[in-house]
């Protein structure tokens, strides 16, 4: 599953240095983007090999 990220920055009209540290941020962001994704990858392999038990844990009981 890939992600995409979109970031809006305020319209405050700042100049170079509001910019540099946006971009400055821009290498954490991709972190916790590459995190998110380990961690789904993760996820993903867990449901391949329990998915059925994964299910049976999700269904109602008792007509709830």
């Amino acid at each position: 599953m890939a992600g995409n990220t979109q970031v809006f920055g305020g319209g405050s009209g700042g100049g170079d240095e509001e910019e540099f540290g946006e971009v400055a941020g821009g290498g954490q962001a991709q972190e916790h983007v590459a995190a998110a994704d380990d961690l789904l990858d993760e996820i993903d392999g867990l449901l391949e090999n329990n998915a059925e038990e994964f299910v049976r844990s999700y269904v109602q009981k008792g007509g709830q």
